[in-house]
């Protein structure tokens, strides 16, 4: 296991002390590496902890995971087990099967890091899960970036040890140290693609190429190599980061295509989308901001959708729900608008406008005022003057068509007094006359 320990130094996977989470199924790879780390624990100086995920698909999974927690206890190592409704999640989402367990599976993940249980994840993929891997991302028209294949360490959290071992390699380490494990019967199976490159494409692959998949995994170095000196050529700082959708300007697709693909898939991967994401739906959406009208839009793998707003393409996660008419009286402090955002209002002695905040005088604020949002028929009276529709000031100010209803706006009957972050009527103008102001400002959950 020499090739582990070089990969774990070079890649600086562990810090002194560190706690390390091994994604241990019960299968040969995830037991050699639970028994590697646990073995090597004091020369790695860390800590190590079993991680087993039911996934409630198989008829043995609580067979698996009572196999983990039994070995876990005869050699003292911590071990946490959870359960993750995938045929639910599949169902709720609109996933496969196997996208469902690997969504749930590493959503587990990634709260043990949030939680502070782990430090790091460690998982089992090997030499030829990283080849199955390339050549899938190759057979689905991906890039130089699903070329690359797999990171030995992804998001300073996730690290693969075993990733230049070899299967083979790895069974003789199982069966020189007497290593028990489970047999997964799904793995057999031909139901999904990378089982179908498993079992029945890279067994006649071998017998013309032995070497296929340290050639696959070397071509994926060059591959990461060559996508590492295109990155450094990028500079996108215009770009607005939401927690649930992203900005990118329009001008950004006149850069090369090499550049624009690459930050694509860096947008589909911070929205948590890194998966299912080709080629073919980087171009879509290319054209769309090269060709497409204001306000058409895509929908995308992972419950993400792509608008074309002015000079913007937005990618979003969808809504779970359409948002409801909604109807809160003004008052001072914060009101939350489930769905939708927040409003702050407070008391202040600055009369001039701020920034992404508007000013208005309290006590031209009718006591039956509500926040709402907008309807049919809304007008404002412009600050300075003059009547105008809501819905055409909105189109004016190049809001987009799908925050439009869901902004909220402080209003009497059908006159609005207040577009949140926006607009103030000429009616709540602060004068020299005004005695007291108010500050309001409007955080919204997704609109950047």
């Amino acid at each position: 296991m020499e090739k582990a320990f070089r990969t774990i130094e070079d890649n600086k996977m562990f810090q002194p002390g560190c706690v390390v989470g091994v994604a241990c199924s019960g299968g040969s790879d995830s037991m050699a590496l639970l028994h590697f780390l646990n073995t090597n624990r004091e020369k790695l100086d860390i800590e190590v902890v079993a991680i087993h995920v039911d996934h409630g698909t198989r008829a043995n999974d609580v067979r698996d995971a009572l196999f983990v927690a039994d070995y876990c206890k005869e050699n003292r190592i911590r071990f946490h087990k959870f359960k993750v409704e995938c045929k639910v999640l599949a169902r709720k989402k609109k996933l496969t099967m196997e996208e469902a367990c690997r969504e749930g599976r590493y959503g587990i993940f990634k709260s043990l890091k949030d939680r502070g249980i782990v430090d790091v994840m460690a998982i089992a993929h090997h030499q030829s899960d990283q080849a199955e891997t390339v050549l899938l991302h190759i057979l689905r028209g991906s890039g130089l970036s699903g070329a690359s294949g797999m990171s030995y360490v992804r998001d300073n959290y996730y690290v693969r040890p075993f990733l230049d071992v070899s299967k083979q390699e790895i069974m003789a380490y199982v069966y020189e140290n007497d290593i028990p494990f489970v047999e997964d019967e799904t793995n057999a199976e031909n139901n999904y693609s990378r089982n179908i490159l498993r079992n029945k494409v890279f067994p006649e692959l071998r017998k013309i190429w032995p070497k296929v998949d340290e050639n696959l995994c070397n071509f994926a170095k060059i591959c990461k190599e060559d996508d590492k000196a295109i990155r450094s050529l990028m500079n996108f700082d215009a770009v607005l980061y939401g927690s649930k959708n992203i900005k990118i300007p329009v001008s950004y697709f006149l850069y090369p295509m090499a550049q624009v693909s690459r930050l694509l898939f860096d947008c589909f991967e911070k929205l948590g989308v890194d998966c299912n994401i080709e080629q073919r739906h980087i171009e879509l959406i290319y054209k769309l901001a090269t060709a497409g009208e204001n306000g058409a839009k895509l929908d995308m793998p992972g419950e993400v959708v792509v608008h074309k707003e002015y000079e913007y393409i937005t990618l979003m996660l969808k809504k779970s729900k359409k948002v409801a008419e909604v109807q809160y009286p003004f008052k001072i402090g914060t009101t939350t608008i489930p769905d939708i955002g927040k409003i702050y209002v407070k008391k202040t002695k600055h009369r001039e406008p701020q920034l992404n905040a508007l000013i208005v005088d309290a006590d031209k604020i009718p006591e039956n005022a509500v926040w709402r949002t907008r309807k049919e028929g809304d007008f404002i009276e412009k600050f300075g003057g003059g009547m105008k529709k809501v819905k055409s000031y909105l189109i004016d100010k190049k809001v987009p068509a799908r925050i439009r209803k869901s902004l909220p706006m402080l209003a009497v009957g059908g006159e609005v007094l207040v577009i949140a972050n926006l607009e103030i009527s000429e009616s709540l103008r602060v004068t020299e006359d005004t005695k007291n102001v108010l500050l309001i400002k409007f955080d919204m959950e997704n609109w950047v």
